[in-house]
């Protein structure tokens, strides 16, 4: 699912999109295997939820998305599954076209066609990448790079799923920022099973 934001107008707009429970757990969204570290084991819960979303939301936005950025376990489950589907898929089309930004340590080789590797310091790299285009960066999931840019106020826009389910235990993507980070409401909507979809601008970056 890769809903996005208004374009911008000289620069990349870096958009993190997350689908969560209302406890904030991000954790084996798609299916039961999908991740179990620590012992999880409410994998797939999102997926009763899926199709009322994109019912809701569909695929509005993709033509804005110039580029996607993922850390390494993420990039890997999406690099495992999108280019085997066919570009009718608004979603495949999209992201199998795109440039695709991997933070990564461990590999510099990548099959996934437009992918590369984000070297060095990673918040110097995704502001790099960000003033090299416009359009928007839609980075999925990607728990522990989404916390680490947003303490560092390189994200612009959050867009959050939330799930009517509280999970109980599970990798939560929200943590200790340090600092208070001020949310602008954009947009809300809801699907018929209670999901609701929130779209926050970062409009003031961390308060200090």
């Amino acid at each position: 699912m890769v809903l996005l934001l208004t374009k911008g107008a000289f620069m990349r707009k870096l958009v993190a999109i997350e689908f969560l429970s209302v406890d904030g757990v991000m954790q084996g969204l798609g299916s039961y295997d999908e991740d179990r570290e620590g012992g999880f084991e409410h994998g797939g819960w999102g997926a009763p939820y899926a199709e009322a979303i994109h019912a809701t939301v569909g695929s509005s936005g993709a033509d804005d998305t110039s580029a996607y950025l993922f850390g390494r376990k993420t990039y890997e489950k999406m690099a495992a599954f999108w280019p085997h589907q066919p570009d009718t898929n608004p979603i495949a089309a999209s992201m199998n076209a795109a440039e695709k930004f991997v933070v990564t340590t461990t590999r510099d080789q990548f099959e996934w066609d437009n992918s590369r590797r984000i070297a060095g310091d990673v918040v110097d790299g995704v502001r790099a990448m960000k003033a090299d285009g416009e359009g928007i960066v839609a980075m999925l999931g990607s728990g522990v790079l989404a916390r680490s840019l947003l303490a560092e106020g390189v994200i612009d826009s959050l867009r959050l799923f939330i799930h009517p389910l509280l999970l109980g235990s599970g990798k939560r993507l929200f943590g200790d920022l340090g600092r208070p980070c001020d949310l602008t409401l954009t947009n809300c909507e809801s699907t018929p099973l209670g999901s609701v979809i929130l779209t926050y601008d970062i409009t003031a970056g961390l308060s200090e």
